[in-house]
């Protein structure tokens, strides 16, 4: 038996907004039958463009139900750009707390909720992105799901991540590269905290600077432009300003300036430095 919270039982026993949105203006659906657990999420915005209601079905354990109950009840009232920081560790915590072995259920909360508001801002049917590498094969697990779920978490054992995202849950074959994984998302984790002790600045040689811009464009930014059809590709870096240039449908786009500034230096800023600047290439 599970060591469930009272608030776990509570949601699991008397579940709110079960159903589906009539009319929904965001539906996104995760998991299958095939791997025990699956749930579509579904809302609809009020007048002032928060969320005014959201419901789900699902097919999974008591924490499966739990976790989906719970993000309803936590997303209403939000707008999409705060719904779209919740994580799964947020959904757990409004629960007391999840068995480690049960913390994909949050991990799929979490993922059907990204998929709905890509959905609205799409208007296209949101599918789970495994554009990515996938590392574990079994359960369709790219690296960087395994990467999000290890730093969100702090996660430093291939059990824990099986538990937060079921890769590694399967043939075993994947264990060594999740490994590798965990260790430079640790080694980079100790490499910020060192560069922020102080005064709180980061300090960068140029060489290490290029090296983690490269990988936030490639980790953070890209997939995210990729997904409307778009591309990014770094031209240069002067000093605190990144220099980038937009491709694909981002090129062409009426929201270009809105991507730079939201999207591209934002992530900069939180994966590199705070001082970053991204502006975009002369033609």
């Amino acid at each position: 038996m599970w060591d469930y919270t009272e608030k776990v039982m509570d949601h699991f026993r008397h579940p709110r907004n079960v159903g589906v949105v009539p009319d929904a203006d965001g539906v996104g659906q995760v998991g299958s039958m095939a791997c025990g657990d699956a749930l579509r999420l579904t809302f609809k915005l009020g007048p002032d463009a928060r969320i005014a209601d959201a419901k789900f079905q699902t097919f999974g354990c008591a924490s499966a139900i739990a976790s989906s109950s719970v993000l309803t009840e936590m997303i209403k009232g939000m707008t999409l750009e705060e719904a779209g920081r919740v994580t799964n560790k947020d959904i757990a915590d409004h629960l007391g707390g999840l068995p480690e072995q049960k913390m994909h259920c949050s991990v799929m909360g979490r993922e059907a909720l990204e998929l709905a508001i890509e959905n609205y801002r799409t208007g296209r049917r949101a599918a789970k992105n495994l554009e990515g590498k996938v590392i574990c094969k079994c359960f369709g697990v790219t690296e960087e799901e395994i990467e999000r779920v290890a730093r969100e978490n702090q996660l430093s054992t291939v059990q824990q991540v099986t538990d937060y995202c079921k890769a590694g849950g399967g043939c075993g074959l994947c264990h060594e590269e999740i490994e590798r994984i965990i260790a430079r998302v640790k080694q980079e984790a100790m490499e910020q905290k060192a560069a922020e002790a102080g005064d709180g600045k980061r300090p960068l040689t140029n060489v290490r600077k290029i090296h983690l811009v490269e990988e936030t464009i490639e980790r953070e930014i890209r997939p995210l432009l990729k997904k409307d059809g778009g591309d990014i590709e770094l031209i240069d870096i002067d000093g605190n300003r990144v220099i980038v240039a937009f491709r694909g449908m981002c090129a062409r786009c009426q929201v270009a300036p809105f991507t730079m500034k939201d999207v591209v230096q934002a992530k900069l800023r939180e994966f590199v430095a705070d001082d970053l600047v991204a502006v975009e290439a002369e033609p």
